[in-house]
């Protein structure tokens, strides 16, 4: 797949590795992050180690996990971190506030750069709550950068810098796509890019089911399923066709692949994307106003 990112003249000196780099918040996507990160040869991920890197996770587990798997530092509470140079905030939306509320007075956040990868906090509520003196960037990933593969949308806040936001957009290309948008698209790239992992497992389920009714074997669906979006996905990729082009050229007139597409049609499918993507927005700026 392309990468695309900004390519800024120079990072700044606070973000150049080796960084001190912490993560509030040891969940699935934090964990993608550290380990795309880690594994990530491509600058300026490639100059981060996991001796540089802290999680704050509260569960005694988890910690011990990503301890065992990752080689990093894992503590309870973020008093216990002595230094951090980048944070990102990888907690839930629902919880952001009160976890920003126990960060604020300590020391060793005052100079930070903050990513948040919360969906539907918007950078206005963010950064008042954040120590003085530090800057926020917020990036909305998926989870397909777990295989290098994600799609993440990254905005400037008012305490950021040009330098600050092309150094995060660099550091999220390494998992993938990456690139700047205005804030005022991120409730929309949320909804269908952050989500969107959903829906395109939804619908292979859904392909799976099908075939399975009509005889094919379960195992056998899901594989014949899963190449088929993949190669797909692959084949619009590489040539640069639409989804529109690469449907019709399958699309024989009298064919099966029509008469499929007239019963998903009259089913209402393009209706469901439409109200998913809809409703999805809707919950994010719900999330943002909570």
């Amino acid at each position: 797949m392309t990468k695309d990112h900004m390519a800024g003249d120079r990072m700044p000196v606070a973000c150049a590795p080796p960084l001190k780099l912490v993560f509030v918040g040891g969940g699935k996507m934090g964990e993608a992050i550290i380990g795309g990160w880690l594994r990530s040869d491509e600058e300026p991920a490639a100059g981060i180690v996991a001796a540089d890197m802290t999680v704050v996770e509260p569960g005694a587990e988890r910690r011990d996990y990503l301890s065992r798997s990752y080689g990093v530092a894992c503590v309870s509470d973020a008093e216990q971190v002595l230094a951090a140079d980048l944070v990102v905030l990888a907690v839930k939306p629902q919880v952001m506030m009160d976890v920003l509320a126990g960060i604020s007075p300590l020391s060793a956040f005052s100079r930070a750069l903050f990513v948040s990868i919360a969906a539907g906090l918007g950078t206005a509520r963010l950064a008042p709550a954040l120590p003085q003196g530090s800057r926020l960037v917020r990036v909305m990933p998926n989870t397909p950068l777990l295989v290098g593969e994600g799609a993440s949308a990254v905005c400037a806040s008012p305490t950021s810098t040009k330098a600050d936001v092309e150094f995060v957009t660099a550091l999220f290309a390494c998992l993938g796509q990456a690139q700047a948008v205005g804030e005022d698209m991120m409730d929309a790239i949320g909804a269908l890019s952050g989500s969107g992992p959903a829906y395109v497992a939804a619908l292979l389920e859904s392909l799976v089911r099908a075939a399975v009714e009509q005889g094919l074997d379960e195992g056998l669906a899901q594989r014949f399923a899963v190449q088929t979006a993949l190669g797909t996905m692959i084949l619009i990729d590489k040539t640069g066709q639409s989804p529109q082009s690469v449907r019709e050229a399958v699309s024989s007139p009298g064919g099966s692949t029509l008469a499929a597409l007239a019963a998903m049609d009259a089913a209402g499918m393009d209706a469901v994307y439409s109200e998913g993507i809809a409703a999805a927005v809707r919950r994010s700026k719900e999330l943002g106003a909570c």
